[in-house]
């Protein structure tokens, strides 16, 4: 299952603590009566919808039974969601698309598909950390950019971080990029940024799928994987970094799960609150993911110097760009995590440029 069961876990994390003891404020209620009232239901009728969650565990497992508890919470505020667990996110994917699911959960990776703006959030190295992020899921949480949450007959009701992705080495002496050429480095099938990335800096990609990925590392196919932390354990990761690899102490991408819905079965006002009551959720969110950092022991954090980050920050800034220019990434959202990244640190060398 590969690297698919680790997005899993962090998309439970993710969805399982936003899941916890749901009660909406005075004003959240408010917004959601509007709500009801533009839909045309009566006060005592129920707002159904079929929300389907991607869990490799299925029914058993620990997203639906999580989704289940918040089920139970929304009852009190007149919501009724049926959920459908899948163990293959292409396949809940499909039944997005054929209008069988009215929402679904999903990573980030493949909910940009349905929308470039939200999905633009995985861009390589654009959100260097958590506190980045949680600016990040405040301001698209805010009203003007509503419309930038729907494309067509698709919007994103929710975004959740679901952790950092870091590179699993094999030799720790693989700490700056100039070392790095010549060797060869796992890249998702389905991520065109991560080749281009690996290429420019002399290292060969391979072209792996999140089933794979981890074996190949671990059996000494590849020298360099990009993984959550949370694979450390979940993967044994460790397999392939024994005895002289390590992971570099720099994340390159904030892992995202995103609910995906149809645009006519989720109307504005309500949309909005959904959203909120995710960005609400960032802090506890924050505490769980610092905690799956501190079960990675010591020795293996391979620490880089502020030379070498610049480094990595020009690279991965520089296939950004070329994705940008061939359609991939969102202008738009580029643009915003920019101004979050030098409101945060001004000293950026990006800072002073205009090019993103």
């Amino acid at each position: 299952m590969g690297i698919y069961r680790a997005l899993s876990c962090l998309i439970l994390l993710a969805t399982s603590l936003t899941a916890q003891a749901l009660t909406l404020t005075d004003k959240q209620q408010q917004q959601l009566e509007q709500a009801r009232k533009d839909m045309g239901l009566a006060s005592n009728e129920m707002l159904k919808r079929h929300i389907c969650l991607w869990d490799l565990s299925g029914r058993s497992g620990p997203i639906y039974n999580g989704a289940t508890n918040l089920r139970l919470d929304l009852l009190r505020y007149k919501i009724d969601i049926s959920l459908e667990a899948f163990t293959n996110e292409g396949v809940l994917v499909a039944s997005l698309k054929n209008g069988h699911c009215d929402a679904a959960l999903m990573s980030g990776f493949r909910a940009r598909q349905f929308n470039r703006f939200t999905g633009t959030i995985d861009a390589i190295g654009a959100v260097p950390s958590l506190e980045h992020m949680n600016m990040l899921l405040r301001t698209i949480a805010h009203p003007k950019l509503s419309d930038y949450m729907v494309s067509n007959k698709y919007q994103t009701l929710a975004v959740t971080p679901a952790g950092a992705a870091y590179l699993f080495v094999n030799d720790r002496t693989l700490n700056s990029l100039d070392k790095v050429a010549g060797k060869k480095i796992a890249v998702l099938d389905f991520e065109p940024g991560q080749a281009k990335m690996v290429s420019h800096i002399g290292a060969t990609p391979v072209a792996t799928t999140l089933a794979t990925a981890p074996n190949q590392f671990n059996n000494g196919s590849v020298d360099v994987l990009p993984a959550p932390l949370i694979a450390y354990q979940v993967l044994e990761l460790y397999k392939g970094m024994e005895p002289n690899g390590g992971i570099v102490d720099y994340p390159i991408v904030q892992l995202t799960a995103q609910l995906i819905g149809h645009t006519d079965r989720f109307p504005p006002a309500f949309a909005a609150i959904i959203r909120e009551v995710a960005a609400d959720s960032f802090t506890s969110i924050h505490a769980a993911l610092k905690r799956e950092a501190r079960e990675i022991p010591g020795h293996w954090w391979i620490e880089i110097d502020s030379d070498e980050k610049r480094d990595y920050d020009s690279m991965m800034r520089d296939a950004r760009l070329k994705l940008r220019e061939t359609g991939y990434y969102d202008a738009t959202m580029l643009k915003i995590m920019k101004r979050i990244r030098c409101d945060l640190e001004a000293q950026r060398p990006e800072c002073s440029q205009s090019t993103e």
